[in-house]
């Protein structure tokens, strides 16, 4: 065997990544360092892994958010980027935690929302206070925001607009499979004023065929939350507070976040009666619902 290709067998050893079970968080994070590297380097994965004397599977892995680096392996990923010791110190930080099962983010962070939603092969949510983010108009988004009243005016537009943005999996080629669970509730409380509301029915009907209503009087106690399932990861269970965005993957809760959808498809009209149901609001005359439900304006 000559000297480079003994020197190659070594790094393809040495180097080579063994994967572990990624979570939304580490994907996201991999997916910010493969775009350091496209726009830092301009260099693609392998050429990377060259450079580095590391196997390509070792960039890959880790770009794919399946290999949890070393501090030497970030430092010198980094490096190569072109990015000092404070750069490092702040991505390291946030990695320590980017394979737990359990993990926290503080409201205001979308980026890994947005890609774990955008990723998902399956999307089930259930939501009991609001019309589903993915499926809420811009106009009903800003009144939801300003009712909750924690954030200011100024940053309202910025945050609809994030929000309608992420909706654009709807409309792919290859989008989600997706099922929306809707306490009656939701559709009894007023955002907004009358236009506002009368838009977002509509809306709701057309997407009517994803939607299964639950009625104000079924037993339901149970908190919004996502569960979004892969093609090739596990499945994470998400909840979103005023406080906290949570994502989860322990086995166990996502065990009990089925059986509380199994729960929810019992007790949820069909997909025929859910429609009517969408229908009656869409068309209820305004001065009936002005005696309807809660004013959240």
């Amino acid at each position: 065997m000559s000297g480079w290709v003994a020197r190659r067998a070594r790094f393809s050893v040495v180097g080579m990544a063994t994967t572990t079970p990624s979570t939304a968080y580490s994907r996201d994070l991999g997916d910010e360092l493969r775009r350091l590297r496209e726009t830092c380097t301009g260099l693609n994965g392998n050429a990377l892994a060259l450079r580095l004397g590391w196997d390509p599977s070792k960039v890959s892995t880790i770009e794919r958010g399946k290999f949890r680096p070393s501090e030497i392996d970030l430092v010198q990923y980094l490096t190569m980027c072109g990015k000092d010791i404070d750069y490092f110190l702040d991505f390291k930080r946030r990695y320590r935690n980017a394979f737990e099962e359990y993990f926290v983010q503080v409201p205001d962070n979308l980026r890994t929302l947005a890609m774990a939603e955008a990723t998902a092969k399956t999307i089930v949510t259930y939501d009991a206070q609001a019309a589903p983010g993915l499926l809420q108009t811009s106009e009903y988004a800003a009144g939801v925001y300003r009712a909750a009243g924690l954030v200011t005016e100024e940053r309202i537009p910025t945050l609809v607009h994030l929000r309608t943005d992420r909706q654009a999996i709807l409309r792919r080629a290859q989008r989600p499979t997706c099922l929306f669970y809707i306490h009656e509730h939701v559709l009894q409380t007023r955002v907004g004023d009358d236009q506002i509301m009368k838009d977002q029915y509509a809306r709701l009907l057309r997407a009517a065929w994803m939607i299964r209503i639950i009625r104000a009087d079924a037993p339901v106690i149970a908190t919004s939350f996502q569960l979004w399932e892969y093609a090739k990861a596990n499945p994470v269970a998400f909840v979103e507070t005023d406080l906290a965005k949570v994502f989860v993957q322990d086995p166990g809760a996502i065990v009990r976040t089925r059986l509380l959808i199994d729960r929810l498809a019992a007790l949820a009209l069909d997909a025929e009666q859910s429609r009517r149901v969408l229908a009656e609001y869409a068309g209820r005359p305004r001065e009936d619902f002005d005696d309807a439900g809660t004013s959240m304006a």
